[in-house]
C-alpha cells in the first residue's frame, strides 16, 4: 500500500511527513526534492513569507547510503518563522500578553475558519487556520518528489504550466508537450505564451495595488504513462475519481477537469471521442486526438494524462471583506494573515506533487515488489505482454 501523511502548522516548529510503500533500492536525491521545494516558493505575485523560508527537507528515516530501505520514509522541513511564534504557537501552556496572544474571532470568508471553528468547537480560530493554511503543501511536495524519484525510474515525466490567470487569455492555453518544458522555472508565471504572461503580470500588478487577489487554472501533463493504470471496476479505482480528489484537496482549487473536460461538455459526441488507430511497424495502439486527456473508463490509456486545476481567487484579502466577530457577534471586517496576491504557479507545482502521488500509488497496486528490481521485473513483464497485444 502506497500512501503518504502530513503533520504540521503553518506557524509550528515545523511541518513533517511520512511517505509509505516505496519499495527498497530507489535512488533518493536530496537536492532534487530541495528543488521542487524551491519550485513551489516561485511565481509572481507571491507574498512576503516567500522572502522568510527558504525550504529544505530533512530526511530522518527510511534512507540508507542514497538509496530507500523498504520502510516509511519520513522527513521534516523547518520553518524560518517558528522563532517570531515560539509563544504564539507553544506546544507547552504559557502566559502571553492579550495584545501578543495573535488570537483570531473574525473568520476571514473564502477560508475554513469559521466552518473549523463551529466543527471543532474552537474560539480562537488560529487553532483551525493554522492547519488548513496551504503553507501545509510544502510537505505534500516534499511527498511527492519521493513518488517522482520513483516514477522516474519507469521514464514518467512530469510538467506544470498556467494556462489562464485573471480571466486571461480568454480561453485556456493548449500547449505541446515540448513547449511545456520548455518553460524555464524563472519564469514569472511559468506560462508558455510570453503575451498572456505579460497582461497577467500587469493584471497582478493592478490586483495587489486594490489590496485583491487573483485566480487561475494550471494544468499537469505527464508524458510515458503505461496504458492500464488505474480500474474500471469500482467507484474507488477509477484514476479521473482519484485525480479529482487530490486535485481539488489543494487549498483554493475549486474544480478539476482531466483533458478537455469543460470544453467538450457542450459538444457532439462525434466531435469528442478520440479515435483509435493501430500502427503495424511497433504493434503499439494510438489515439488521433487526446481530448480524454489520457484516461477512458478511469485507465490510463498510453497517451499523455493532462490535469487541470480552477483556483479561485486567495480569500485572504487586504481589503477586508464582511465578517462577525464571533465573540461580540457584531459586524467586523475579516481578519488579515499574510497573503499572496495570487498563487497558481505554485499550485501548479502542487499539482504535479499530487498527480505524481496518485500515480505512483496506481503504480505499486499494479506492479508491486518489494525492491525496486522486482518492481521493474513485473513492469517489463507486462509491457511484453501489451507488444503481444
Amino acid at each position: 500500500m502506497f500512501r503518504f501523511t502530513t503533520a504540521g502548522e503553518s506557524h509550528g516548529r515545523a511541518l513533517t511527513l511520512i511517505v509509505e510503500g516505496i519499495p527498497s533500492d530507489v535512488p533518493v536525491d536530496i537536492e532534487y526534492i530541495n528543488h521542487q521545494l524551491a519550485r513551489r516558493q516561485k511565481g509572481y505575485g507571491r507574498g512576503g513569507r516567500m522572502k522568510i523560508e527558504r525550504d529544505t527537507a530533512q530526511i530522518l528515516s527510511g534512507v540508507r547510503h542514497g538509496v530507500t530501505l523498504g520502510s516509511p520514509v519520513a522527513m521534516m522541513i523547518e520553518n524560518k518563522d517558528w522563532g517570531n511564534w515560539t509563544d504564539v504557537m507553544s506546544v507547552e501552556a504559557v502566559e502571553i500578553a492579550p495584545e501578543k496572544s495573535r488570537v483570531l474571532t473574525r473568520p476571514r470568508p473564502g477560508h475554513a475558519d469559521l466552518a473549523g471553528g463551529q466543527k471543532f468547537n474552537q474560539t480562537d480560530l488560529r487553532n483551525v487556520l493554522e492547519r488548513a493554511s496551504a503553507r501545509e503543501t510544502a510537505a505534500r511536495v516534499a511527498c511527492g518528489a519521493l513518488a517522482r524519484l520513483l516514477l522516474k525510474q519507469f521514464d514518467v515525466e512530469i510538467a506544470s504550466h498556467v494556462v489562464q490567470l485573471g480571466g486571461v487569455p480568454d480561453k485556456p492555453l493548449h500547449l505541446s508537450w515540448d513547449d511545456i518544458v520548455n518553460i524555464n522555472d524563472d519564469e514569472p508565471l511559468r506560462c508558455g505564451d510570453a503575451n498572456a504572461q505579460a497582461q497577467m503580470v500587469e493584471l497582478i500588478d493592478c490586483a495587489k495595488k486594490d489590496g485583491d487577489t487573483l485566480g487561475g487554472v494550471f494544468e499537469v501533463v505527464v508524458k510515458n504513462l503505461v496504458a492500464g493504470l488505474g480500474a474500471h471496476t469500482s467507484w474507488d479505482a477509477k484514476l479521473d475519481g482519484q485525480f479529482a480528489q487530490a486535485i481539488v484537496s489543494i487549498p483554493a482549487v475549486k474544480a478539476c477537469a482531466v483533458g478537455d473536460g469543460f470544453e467538450i461538455a457542450g459538444e457532439a459526441g462525434s466531435k469528442v471521442h478520440d479515435e483509435i488507430t493501430f500502427n503495424r511497424e511497433d504493434a503499439t495502439y494510438a489515439r488521433r486526438t487526446n481530448r480524454a486527456g489520457g484516461l477512458e473508463g478511469g485507465i490510463t490509456n498510453g497517451e499523455e494524462l493532462r490535469v487541470r486545476g480552477y483556483l479561485k481567487p486567495i480569500a485572504t484579502l487586504r481589503t477586508r471583506l464582511g465578517s462577525v466577530d464571533i465573540k461580540t457577534k457584531e459586524d467586523s471586517p475579516a481578519g488579515f494573515e499574510r497573503s499572496d496576491t495570487t498563487a497558481v504557479p505554485a499550485a501548479g507545482v502542487i499539482g504535479e506533487a499530487m498527480v505524481a502521488l496518485v500515480l505512483a500509488k496506481a503504480m505499486r497496486e499494479k506492479f508491486g515488489g518489494d525492491s525496486l528490481g522486482e518492481m521493474k521485473r513485473n513492469f517489463d513483464g507486462y509491457k511484453r505482454q501489451l507488444s503481444e497485444y
